[in-house]
C-alpha cells in the first residue's frame, strides 16, 4: 500500500482509474484545511470568545491586518467598513487631521458652527 493509498482510504485524495494506475487529486486545498482545523480547535473551546482573544494576542501586526481583509472580505462590499488610513475619494491624505482634529469631517456641524 502506497502513502496515496493511504491517504485516498482517510479521504484526503480522491483518485480516478487511468490505465493501470490511478490519477491522484487533493479533496481540499491549504487554507480550507486551515480554516478547518482552526474552526474545530474553536468549537471545541469551552470559552470560545477567550480562545479567541488569546489566539489573536499570539498574532504579529501583519497577521492581524490580513485577519482584517479577510473579515472584509467574507463581509462582502455593503458591510465592510474602511480600514484606518483609508480615504474617501478626492481627499488628500492628511487633510482630516489638519482641520479641526477630533471631528468627523462627514459629520454636519453643531450649532456653535464646529
Amino acid at each position: 500500500m502506497t502513502v496515496l493509498d493511504n491517504l485516498h482510504q482517510k479521504g484526503w485524495v480522491r483518485r480516478e482509474a487511468e490505465g493501470r494506475a490511478y490519477r491522484y487529486e487533493a479533496v481540499s486545498t491549504r487554507p480550507a484545511y486551515a480554516a478547518a482545523l482552526m474552526n474545530d480547535a474553536w468549537s471545541q473551546s469551552d470559552n470560545p470568545a477567550a480562545a479567541l482573544v488569546a489566539f489573536f494576542g499570539m498574532m504579529s501586526e501583519e497577521q492581524r491586518q490580513a485577519l482584517r481583509d479577510a473579515i472584509r472580505i467574507a463581509q462582502g462590499p455593503e458591510t465592510a467598513e474602511p480600514r484606518t488610513g483609508d480615504q474617501a475619494p478626492g481627499r488628500n491624505a492628511g487633510q482630516n487631521e489638519s482641520r479641526n482634529p477630533g471631528r468627523n469631517p462627514d459629520s454636519t456641524p453643531s450649532a456653535d458652527g464646529r
